[in-house]
């Protein structure tokens, strides 16, 4: 979606930007969907406790980051949903289900949520920078089994 997000922008008037940025917002409602069903499913199955191998600023940090990648997961399409509305654009969800405008028409609405959705989008791509080097930490440089104990059949 990022890397979509960022060709997409460049893309001349069109009908492949057209329809670039509609998969964009189908994909981003889908995210968006998922990422709420992660956030009941953690409230369901709360994450086994880290093991005694981490580090004391890595415990801090764990969560702070995973709540930032599910916060920013949630926001990301939430603004590009709201900035569709604001420039009078509607969301019909993989060309079937029309969505609600979220708010009026309002350019300068626009304007802040086109910017909010490229700020958080940075801060998204920060977290997924992040939490990779979490994962190559663990699981390929101190082989912990951090990594592993996340799949289902290691509980």
């Amino acid at each position: 979606m990022l890397g979509v997000g960022l060709w997409m922008t460049g893309l001349p008037i069109g009908l492949l930007k057209l329809k670039v940025y509609g998969w964009h917002k189908w994909i981003g409602l889908l995210v968006l969907t998922l990422t709420v069903a992660r956030l009941l499913w953690r409230h369901h199955s709360p994450p086994p406790a880290l093991p005694d191998t981490v580090a004391p600023w890595e415990r801090r940090l764990a969560p702070l980051v995973h709540w930032s990648l599910l916060a920013l997961l949630l926001a990301m399409p939430l603004t590009g949903w709201l900035m569709s509305s604001a420039a009078g654009v509607s969301v019909v969800w993989f060309g079937v289900l029309p969505l609600p405008d979220l708010v009026p028409r309002d350019p300068d609405l626009f304007d802040a949520l086109r910017f909010a959705h490229h700020v958080l989008s940075r801060l998204l791509i920060a977290a997924i920078v992040l939490h990779l080097a979490a994962v190559v930490r663990h699981d390929i440089l101190r082989r912990d089994g951090i990594f592993r104990r996340m799949w289902p059949s290691s509980r």
